[in-house]
């Protein structure tokens, strides 16, 4: 093994080494080199090379995402490390373990006009779980620091090395354990190629970091006895981990008549009694005359939630309206007042709270789930009649590709059109959703996918629009693509949710700076980074398209539909008419 010769590199790797962070992603730079070096020679690490760093950064939280661990990316000094700010965002709202590390320049070399120099300390403290901000290495490249940072050497080299051994260990204990990003900024004087066979230092933690948040006392008593004496109830489902709700759970709430399970496509719940989408439900309440009593009746006494960001508006609008007397949020870390109503905050996980307070005791049978089921039945006998009367477009688009995914396949979706039209569908059990919900924005759709299917033991379809797509087109950059890896792009010109929200007009400007309408296709990408392109501009080319492009094959797949643009808007409006 080859390590740097500058201590405070050898001592993050070993403390990595020791902690078991062992994918490492890498922007190529020149003052990263002392990381760099030290990463790609030791074989406990494996690394990857990824050029842009918004793609790179978005790369290592898809891993992190699909491993539940942390995943380190790493960048030279400069401007290169503020590209990893909108995946750090995410991270911190989706609560991902990303460990940024970011090589900095010495302190007597910011602000003196030097280039790739910027204020690196602390610059992502808005959206992150813990800044490190190590110190310079004194016994290295004393001539420079002897005659420009002159006060550095206040300090000796072994309070140096045990502050920032103390800081590592604090960054990583804070990732592993409240799963959230942080962020090491180590800055390196030159020479920065200098090697060593075996390293200076000796690091004083050797141990996997693996403590665990305990849950909260809770009064169960209490809390069954809320749940039983409470005739209708909302359990309300964000964005959740695959397979991380047990069987019999989701049971024992299917069976509860008193109860409503609404879940989302990012929710990764399923079950027949369950109402796997929101909008169907709420949409024609909106519409309705008698909306005010039918708003009324579906109003929870008591509402659950558990998991991430919810996709709905619809779901805010009306429980923000129509509060719960209680709202419980079940999350070991945070709870959101995402209807400013929150009662309680439950640390624990759902599967405990679910198992303790849901009983066969509760109130007499009341009406509300089977009211609500008999609306479900409805809206979905009417959606499949709608497909049958409606033109090509989103809407059949999305029916047919949601149909056609093979069982067991890991899906992503982008954010945007994507994802609201994703809810409107119900996806096979077996399917694995994950979407950046945490900040909900198109940026970095791509690359989280690209770092998601590494490690997936099954094969990944991303579902994605077009500007989603060519906005993070640089994702197809690298050298880690799968040959299952599958794409469909829905082209539709333009940001067609624009043409949905109010303020909508049939204007130059509008399709200009709202709609960014355009006429570009993946064509030329796919055969610059070697994908095979298979494009559909009907319903008979997607059937013929769909059929060959879950096929085998010995390059990744593009599957580029083409709809009509100033139609879509009109067919998804209608349909939310059509259910009512």
């Amino acid at each position: 093994m080859t390590y740097s010769d500058i201590p405070s590199a050898q001592t993050l790797v070993l403390y990595f080494k020791s902690k078991g962070v062992k994918n490492i992603v890498i922007s190529p730079g020149s003052r990263n080199a002392p990381l760099t070096i030290s990463f790609t020679k030791n074989p406990f690490f494996k690394c990857y090379s990824i050029v842009d760093e918004r793609c790179a950064a978005f790369f290592a939280m898809g891993m992190a995402q699909h491993l539940q661990e942390p995943v380190a990316v790493i960048c030279s000094s400069g401007s290169a490390m503020l590209n990893f700010y909108p995946a750090v965002a995410e991270a911190f709202y989706s609560d991902i373990p990303l460990i940024v590390v970011s090589a900095d320049r010495p302190s007597y070399r910011i602000d003196i006009g030097d280039g790739q120099t910027i204020r690196q300390e602390n610059v992502l403290e808005k959206h992150i779980g813990y800044s490190a901000n190590l110190k310079q290495d004194i016994s290295h490249a004393t001539n420079a620091i002897s005659k420009f940072g002159k006060s550095l050497l206040n300090e000796k080299q072994e309070e140096i090395q045990s502050y920032n051994e103390r800081e590592i260990a604090k960054a990583l204990a804070l990732a592993f354990d409240e799963r959230c990003p942080v962020h090491i900024n180590i800055p390196f004087e030159e020479p920065l190629y200098g090697r060593a066979e075996e390293p200076s230092v000796q690091i004083k933690d050797d141990g996997k970091y693996l403590e665990q948040k305990s849950s909260s006392e809770e009064n169960w008593a209490e809390l069954t006895k809320v749940w039983n004496n409470s005739p209708r109830k909302l359990v309300l489902v964000g964005v959740n981990q695959p397979n991380a709700i047990e069987a019999e759970v989701l049971e024992s709430l299917a069976q509860d008549p008193n109860t409503l399970v609404f879940t989302e496509t990012t929710s990764n719940l399923h079950y027949p009694e369950f109402f796997e989408s929101i909008d169907s439900i709420i949409a024609p309440i909106e519409k309705s005359k008698n909306r005010e009593e039918l708003f009324t009746a579906l109003q929870p006494e008591l509402l659950v939630t558990f998991g991430g960001l919810i996709v709905s508006k619809k779901i805010k609008a009306f429980l923000r309206a129509y509060q719960p007397k209680q709202h419980l949020h079940v999350d070991i870390k945070k709870a959101n007042d995402t209807f400013y109503c929150l009662t309680k905050h439950i640390k624990t996980n759902p599967n405990q709270f679910f198992k303790k307070v849901v009983s066969e005791n509760s109130n007499p049978t009341s009406d509300y789930k089977a009211f609500w089921e008999n609306k479900k039945n409805k809206y979905e006998a009417k959606r499949d009649a709608y497909l049958k009367e409606i033109p090509f477009s989103d809407f059949t688009v999305f029916d047919s590709i949601i149909k056609n995914i093979p069982k067991g396949y890991q899906v992503h979706l982008a954010n945007s059109s994507t994802v609201r039209y994703a809810q409107l569908f119900p996806l096979d059990a077996s399917l694995k959703v994950f979407c950046n919900r945490g900040t909900s924005g198109i940026d970095g759709t791509t690359s989280t996918a690209v770092g998601s299917s590494i490690y997936s033991k099954e094969p990944t379809v991303l579902l994605t629009g077009d500007l989603s797509f060519f906005y993070d087109s640089n994702a197809l950059w690298n050298n880690y693509m799968r040959p299952d890896f599958r794409i469909v792009l829905i082209n539709n010109s333009g940001g067609g949710i624009f043409r949905i929200l109010p303020g909508m007009e049939e204007t130059e400007e509008f399709e200009t700076f709202f709609e960014t309408s355009h006429k570009l296709s993946a064509q030329h990408l796919a055969n610059m980074y070697g994908f095979e392109h298979i494009t559909a501009q009907n319903e008979t080319e997607l059937e013929q398209g769909l059929a060959e492009f879950y096929s085998k094959s010995d390059r990744p797949k593009i599957l580029e539909v083409a709809t009509p643009r100033v139609l879509n808007n009109k067919i998804l409006l209608g349909y939310f008419d059509f259910i009512s």
